[in-house]
């Protein structure tokens, strides 16, 4: 049954990795990890409309690429192929979320058109069925169905729920210009047992997390990139409670007691948490 609204306008947010760890490397190629996503008030706009034709208008930061091999599009192309009837649809994206960033926007994008159309179109897809589907996409594009605080480990795909909670606290984010690929990222990363146990970590007191929470994409990405180093210890001396890189980046975050600014050529963005 189609829902008698015509369109529908949603905000993928971001994400940040509290602690990444790189445990195994997989027969498959791929690599085991362990972490904890958190979404943070940084989003996208998106708007679902019904139309004659499939369609996509992006704005916002610019994307490399054919449009509509956007993973957005993708999403709507799995659930046909899933066999959910879904007509013609004219996405509107503004990127507001910096790509290459280790922030999770597209897989959010993704992730959030497939629920924008479970409720557009009254498909009445169970929550674990549209992870399991949108999973095909991106290996974290499962947590952006909740987008509430996860444990992670496998690829970033076996999601815990996670009870943390950061709220009153602020974020600045801070992206250099600097590109990190994934084949950078992991060419230099060694499988190791985390020193510390990440979920006993999380839950001791926040001051205490830089000295035992750590990203494992740092120990080789910092040194040769000194712009995304130098971003880092800005954080931390401008009074970050914690800093680290997410995922493996080029974006920085600092967790902050008050709204905190830096000075940066770079894209810069601060909330509370």
């Amino acid at each position: 049954m189609m829902s008698r609204f015509q369109e529908i306008s949603l905000r993928p947010c971001a994400k940040i990795n509290l602690g990444l760890y790189i445990t195994e490397r997989r027969s498959d190629g791929y690599h085991n990890l362990e972490t904890v996503f958190y979404p943070i008030p940084l989003c996208d706009d998106l708007t679902l409309a019904l139309s004659d034709e499939d369609q996509l208008t992006l704005e916002g930061f610019a994307l490399e690429g054919n449009p509509m091999d956007n993973l957005v599009m993708k999403a709507v192309g799995k659930l046909r192929t899933e066999g959910y009837e879904v007509p013609p649809i004219h996405i509107t994206l503004r990127k507001n979320i910096p790509s290459g960033a280790g922030l999770g926007g597209g897989s959010s994008d993704a992730a959030y058109v497939m629920r924008g159309l479970n409720e557009l179109l009254n498909l009445h897809i169970p929550t674990a069925r549209l992870q399991g589907m949108v999973s095909a996409l991106g290996a974290d594009c499962a947590f952006f169905i909740t987008d509430t605080p996860m444990y992670a480990t496998g690829i970033g795909d076996i999601l815990t729920p996670c009870e943390l909670n950061l709220a009153g606290y602020w974020i600045t984010l801070v992206k250099p210009d600097d590109f990190v690929s994934t084949r950078e990222a992991y060419g230099g990363v060694m499988p190791r047992n985390p020193q510390y146990d990440l979920r006993e970590s999380l839950r001791a007191d926040i001051h205490t997390w830089q000295e035992t929470v750590s990203n494992d994409f740092e120990r080789n990405i910092l040194p040769q990139h000194p712009a995304i180093a130098e971003t880092k210890q800005k954080l931390l001396d401008a009074g970050a409670l914690y800093a680290s890189m997410s995922g493996s980046g080029s974006a920085v975050f600092g967790i902050f007691a008050d709204e905190t600014y830096i000075e940066t050529p770079y894209f810069q963005f601060s909330s509370r948490l």
